[in-house]
């Protein structure tokens, strides 16, 4: 049990290490020397849990998800009306990232390794599922016009690409500390093809009370 224990904790550090390295350099930048020398352990240690940067930068994704996924778990399953839970889910992110390294750190080499794979499946793809069930939900809510011509998943797919790209600006351009208030004018222009007309005013002031939280 004591070896099993020293193990998670050298896996942990390995893992925090290897995200404040990626995030500094980069994917491509980063060496698996400065990792192992910032996170205190042996070449033999990271070996064992972790085969190559891949693999480590793959990791940090899977830990970075699942930090994530219990952030917007939290928002999308709880009684909140649906598509505030969207408006709110597309802040979770934004607000892991300012306080959690690994998830900083997953968002960016999603984007630099470019596949969106964790170890797991594809990243992105479970995001869409969660979202295809609250736009369908915030139908039957009546908050999102419905229309004939226009599925739930195309809508799904319409808001999680506007979303993510944002994000994608952000990273690409070292803007991260404006994606907050970026993310909100995306719901702004978004908002009146989606909602009521009568719920417009209400859903844009919910995006920027947001933005202050």
């Amino acid at each position: 049990m004591a070896r099993q224990v020293r193990a998670e904790v050298t896996r942990a550090s390995v893992l925090m290490a290897a995200a404040d390295v990626f995030l500094r350099l980069g994917y491509a930048n980063a060496g698996l020397n400065e990792i192992i020398e910032q996170s205190g352990v042996t070449k033999g240690a990271l070996y064992f849990h972790f085969s190559s940067k891949e693999d480590l930068a793959r990791g940090v994704i899977d830990e970075g998800q699942i930090r994530l996924t219990a952030g917007m778990t939290s928002v999308s399953d709880g009684p909140t009306p649906a598509m505030e839970a969207l408006v709110a889910l597309s802040y979770v992110a934004i607000e892991a990232a300012s306080s959690d390294p690994i998830v900083a750190a997953m968002l960016r080499l999603q984007h630099e390794i470019g596949d969106y794979q964790g170890t797991h499946g594809n990243v992105v793809a479970s995001w869409q599922q969660g979202f295809e069930r609250l736009v369908a939900r915030a139908v039957e809510e009546g908050d999102i016009l419905a229309e004939d011509d226009v599925s739930t998943t195309t809508l799904s797919t319409f808001l999680l690409g506007s979303l993510l790209g944002a994000h994608v600006v952000a990273s690409a351009t070292g803007a991260f500390d404006e994606l907050p208030r970026r993310m909100e004018r995306v719901w702004y222009f978004i908002l009146p093809g989606l909602v009521e007309p009568s719920k417009l005013v209400y859903f844009r002031q919910f995006a920027s009370r947001r933005l202050l939280r």
